[in-house]
């Protein structure tokens, strides 16, 4: 099973990874990652690549074979479309992080125009607005929480409990309540859209 897991800076898509990684290796599976962040502290694009399975070869996925996408933002979730295959799963924020340039008049960013071009597509994508979410679990931060809580529905080889499980141990105790709370609500999402 392959994985893409794209945002910017600071939305906690590297501890999405990692967690996700480490949920399957507790389930006895090979994994292999790798990530690129280039400015990532300074909101520029961050892409994961996760790969779980038995005797795997490399971590890099090819264009168009990963199973799953994960746009922590909308923009770089366009921006990795080509990575997933026909048939794959899509699971995207459908927050913006508005890039400096367009402020500077010199590129722009049409939220609306993206959300209808992932709709055509992808069939069955799963759009959600996990800021509005993460705010209502008691903090934005929670972001990558309700990713990952909207995702362990989405992909049920990844055992819920190991997911949440792993996320909680990247973070301090003062944080694991809201972090579980938005685990959750991203989760009940995801089964309100798939019933």
């Amino acid at each position: 099973m392959d994985i893409i897991m794209c945002g910017v800076g600071g939305q906690g898509t590297v501890m999405a990874s990692r967690a996700v990684g480490e949920a399957a290796i507790a389930q006895g599976y090979e994994v292999r990652t790798s990530e690129i962040i280039g400015m990532a502290q300074r909101e520029g694009s961050v892409v994961s690549q996760v790969r779980i399975g038995q005797t795997l070869q490399g971590p890099l996925i090819p264009d168009a074979a990963a199973d799953y996408l994960l746009g922590f933002e909308l923009a770089e979730a366009v921006r990795n479309l080509e990575k997933l295959k026909t048939g794959g799963r899509a699971l995207v924020n459908t927050g913006m992080i508005v890039p400096p340039t367009v402020y500077l008049g010199i590129s722009g960013y049409n939220g609306e125009e993206l959300i209808s071009f992932l709709r055509e597509q992808i069939p069955g994508v799963v759009l959600v607005n996990a800021r509005r979410l993460a705010e209502n679990a008691g903090s934005t931060k929670a972001l990558n929480a309700v990713m990952l809580g909207a995702f362990s529905k989405l992909c049920p080889a990844v055992e819920e409990a190991q997911l949440l499980e792993k996320l909680l141990a990247h973070l301090p105790q003062k944080v694991q309540e809201v972090n579980t709370r938005a685990f959750s609500l991203g989760r009940e999402y995801v089964e309100g859209k798939t019933r």
